[in-house]
């Protein structure tokens, strides 16, 4: 394994995977951003579906997304860290805009059997391509960063960065023709792909030749360790507490925040406009957090900072009921950039502490990715009625409610750092001095 003790900017493998997972995320937000909300409903720029046959595409990719986010995570478990799952994925991406130009967008306008067809078709190329492409980009820089001696939470953090960047011109191209989004994301999706075909580091080419030798013990997992992972209770203990914490990362903020948001301003158009610019300011941010989370969990540990990250969501969601001017919930909503690192970081550190390593991938697409898009199927359609039934500040109290209670059923079940210790082991700041002094 390469020494932490290097700068990162040093590190081939750093610069490697930091700069691919920036292409991918702006491969993947050009896009990714319009999508839903508007590509696929608004008639003038996009294709101008109705609302029904828009939830029909999101679920047929919810599910489309499911089943390929575990088939990933065994397939990268028994590749390690070699490329062929993510050269494929680029490959993809790459594809993505003469794909929705000239196959995807025309069967989904066609109605009837074509229509069916194409929103299947799509699920499987998106999905494939990005949706569940994501948090095997993830598993992958997670694994390289123990090898190889960096920061996962700074290589990830360029993600978030590439996220925000392109987010920032998304609509100005989206206004031109929404086309070209696509097309500029497969302009991006190319320059993934050549870099995990062309760039391959020293270490990494010898991280292969001993990974290929026949002698070596072999450090990938069987399928049959692989399937054991949903027999495991601990990790059941763990997605219960993610079904009703990480799923209102996308049921708050992409079914009710945006509309409530827009509704805080004189216009909608202004309201739009304001929510476009706070958007890429949160994700700004929360690229920042990205380096700051490995900094709060050398702190206060692995344990402490799930929970934290869970405090925080239920704050920011509760607070948007309790205030009602945009000035207050714009500050709320950037509660979401400390958010977002405060899951997903602790979130990995803590399969890798508990479990064993061979097992990473597919334990983080089960037990975090998985779970929440579970919890999406559970609870967008309910609380999309309730929602519509109370407004938005009785049911931000609900959502924040059900939080709390997942907060307190954590602050119970979640294992702490030193206890029952399957992979690699965690230690605070405070821990390693105290070691050291007793060394002395």
């Amino acid at each position: 394994m390469a020494s932490k003790n290097r700068s990162v900017w040093k590190n081939p493998s750093y610069l490697q995977n930091s700069f691919s997972i920036f292409m991918f995320f702006c491969s993947w937000g050009i896009w990714n951003s319009f999508f839903a909300s508007r590509w696929l409903t608004d008639p003038t720029h996009g294709l101008g579906l109705s609302p029904a046959e828009q939830g029909q595409i999101c679920s047929i990719n919810s599910f489309a997304n499911l089943i390929l986010m575990f088939v990933y995570g065994a397939i990268q478990d028994r590749l390690v860290i070699k490329r062929q799952l993510v050269i494929f994925t680029s490959a993809l991406a790459a594809l993505v805009g003469p794909f929705v130009q000239f196959i995807y967008a025309p069967m989904l306008q066609a109605g009837g059997a074509t229509h069916m067809a194409g929103a299947i078709i799509g699920a499987i190329v998106l999905s494939a391509g990005f949706f569940a492409a994501s948090p095997l980009y993830e598993a992958l820089v997670e694994r390289c960063s123990r090898k190889f001696g960096f920061e996962y939470g700074q290589a990830r953090a360029w993600g978030s960065f590439g996220y925000a960047l392109v987010a920032l011109f998304a609509g100005f191209l989206f206004n031109i023709n929404s086309m070209l989004n696509f097309w500029v994301g497969s302009v991006f999706g190319v320059i993934l792909l050549c870099i995990y075909l062309f760039w391959v580091p020293a270490e990494q080419k010898e991280e292969f030749k001993k990974e290929s030798d026949p002698d070596t013990a072999p450090t990938n997992p069987s399928a049959k360790e692989m399937l054991s992972v949903l027999k495991m209770p601990t990790l059941w203990v763990l997605i219960v507490f993610m079904l009703f914490t990480n799923t209102f990362y996308v049921v708050f903020d992409g079914q009710m925040f945006p509309n409530y948001y827009a509704s805080l301003f004189p216009t909608t158009e202004m309201g739009n406009a304001t929510y476009g610019v706070l958007n890429s300011v949160q994700v700004f941010l929360e690229s920042a957090m990205m380096g700051v989370v490995p900094i709060i969990m050398k702190k206060i540990g692995v344990r402490n900072s799930l929970l934290l990250g869970a405090t925080v969501m239920f704050l920011r969601i509760g607070l948007c009921g309790v205030f009602h001017d945009p000035v207050t919930v714009s500050i709320v909503k950037l509660f979401h950039s400390i958010e977002v690192p405060l899951f997903s970081l602790p979130a990995f550190r803590y399969f890798t502490l508990h479990f064993d390593t061979k097992l990473s991938a597919i334990l983080y697409m089960v037990g975090f990715q998985i779970a929440a898009q579970v919890g999406q199927v559970i609870f967008s359609t309910p609380l999309g009625v309730l929602h519509g039934a109370m407004g938005d500040r009785p049911t931000f109290f609900i959502i924040a409610a059900i939080v709390l209670a997942a907060l307190i059923y954590g602050f119970f079940v979640i294992k702490k750092d030193d206890q029952e210790v399957g992979g690699d082991p965690f230690y605070t700041d405070k821990q390693l001095k105290a070691m050291e002094e007793a060394k002395a």
